[in-house]
């Protein structure tokens, strides 16, 4: 069973960088032609796709977010990353990784604030 687990810090100051971790268990992420996003969810609002990456490393971005976000892999320890550079308040969210065939992590909830 593929199992997703974010990992990273609740609070973050607005202008720094929001970074967190999604480790992989139960499966590869470099298995063919899987993908693996991010999607936030801020309060009152619904889910926003943040990005992927996929199976061999590629990485696609929508336009809000192109300037200020990367994701990355580490293949060795089965995880992937998401950076989030210029944070404001309006950044403030729960945090999924998605990926594989329908598989969701826990949730993260950050919070941008001073």
């Amino acid at each position: 069973q593929v199992q997703l687990q974010e990992s990273g810090p609740g609070l973050v100051k607005p202008s720094q960088t929001l970074s967190l971790t999604c480790t992989v268990s139960g499966g590869s992420i470099t298995t063919n032609y899987w993908y693996w996003s991010w999607i936030r969810q801020p309060p009152g609002k619904g889910l926003e796709w943040m990005g992927v990456i996929n199976y061999s490393g590629s990485t696609y971005y929508p336009p809000s977010l192109k300037s200020r976000i990367s994701i990355s892999r580490n293949t060795s320890k089965n995880q992937f990353t998401l950076q989030l550079r210029s944070v404001t308040p309006e950044d403030t969210a729960v945090y999924y990784c998605v990926g594989g065939v329908g598989y969701w992590g826990q949730g993260t909830q950050v919070t941008v604030s001073s």
